[in-house]
């Protein structure tokens, strides 16, 4: 039986407006963040990923907003909440942002102020959320660093971001997210920063934490090695849209879209012969701005159709258990 989702995202569409007119950075995203598992959302840089990260917490910036579509917190409980009627500077979206969500942003040192020690501020987002006193809250922040790995705690929460490494830096960038016991965490880019070997480790204490507490995870990230490693369930995004979903196995054993399997092909092998030229995507990410008609990603699809690849706009991805994928392409949504 599956578990339920703790966050549904319904036909979310998501603008900005400038001079030259309106850029339409999500177009009608849809998926489930099941509860207790993570999920791996993919993509190009300029896919619209991290847009989405930022409109679950209404985070967008001027001159975006949210045009369409609904974010349901805990949609089958008593207390769902769609995310999209809160006032972003309300208190009630302030209470959801960062004690029922937490946020790992991709670089650190841009949640982090340097005019504050890490303490400091860690102890602030606890009593954000939880009614303590300073110094219970300052007890419970020396135990989040030693929860996320960070050694001699007690001494590390004197210490200002720009004494500790980049390793350390997102550890304490996963404490601030823990901060207010959220039920789902979203990272984004966690590890984009950080040397191979703090990768490993910080995705490892990741898993740790999401295994111990039961969170939901999503993962935002370009990596298909790390998507292979963490995730349970997968949506793939291209140019503001998710192209297709499924279990992580069936997406790396027989992926429907022609995007993942291209972005599959574009990954390392360590079976590959010597000098072998790694394969690549033709072209790239159009501009939100200038979409392509039809379907977003025929002027680099191997695979198109002819005409009505160019015209048409697949139907939006199922969100079954089995997934599926918005493609015209035969067998491509069963």
């Amino acid at each position: 039986m599956a578990e339920p989702s703790a966050l549904s995202i319904r036909d979310l569409a998501v603008q900005f407006r400038n001079e030259q007119g309106v850029i339409r950075a999500l177009d009608g995203v849809s998926f489930d963040l099941r509860a207790g598992q993570t999920l791996g959302i993919v993509g190009e840089s300029g896919c619209g990923k991290s847009v989405t990260a930022r409109s679950i917490l209404r985070l967008i910036d001027r001159p975006g907003r949210i045009t369409g579509g609904q974010i349901l917190l805990d949609p089958a409980g008593p207390q769902a909440i769609d995310l999209t009627a809160l006032d972003p500077d309300s208190r009630q979206m302030q209470q959801v942002r960062g004690g029922r969500i937490g946020l790992i942003f991709q670089e650190p040192m841009t949640a982090l102020s340097v005019h504050y020690t890490v303490g400091n501020q860690i102890i602030e987002a606890i009593r954000q959320h939880r009614d303590l006193s300073k110094a219970d809250a300052k007890a419970q922040a020396i135990a989040l660093l030693g929860e996320v790995g960070i050694p001699h705690p007690q001494r590390r929460i004197d210490a200002y971001p720009f004494e500790l490494s980049g390793g350390l830096r997102q550890r304490v960038g996963i404490a601030m997210a823990l901060a207010g016991n959220p039920d789902i965490v979203i990272a984004d880019e966690p590890t984009t920063a950080l040397d191979v070997t703090t990768q490993a480790q910080i995705l490892g204490l990741l898993q740790r934490l999401q295994r111990e507490k039961g969170i939901a995870l999503m993962l935002i990230t370009h990596d298909m090695g790390v998507i292979a490693e963490m995730a349970d369930e997968v949506a793939v995004m291209y140019l503001g849209r998710i192209v297709e979903t499924a279990p992580v196995e069936r997406l790396f054993a027989a992926p429907r879209h022609p995007y993942t399997r291209a972005l599959l092909r574009a990954v390392p092998s360590i079976l590959a012969t010597p000098r072998q030229r790694l394969s690549t995507i033709g072209g790239a990410v159009p501009h939100p701005g200038l979409r392509p008609t039809g379907c977003s990603f025929h002027p680099r699809c191997t695979e198109m159709l002819g005409e009505r690849c160019r015209r048409e706009i697949p139907a939006s991805v199922p969100l079954g258990v089995s997934g599926g994928a918005s493609c015209f392409l035969p067998g491509a949504s069963e």
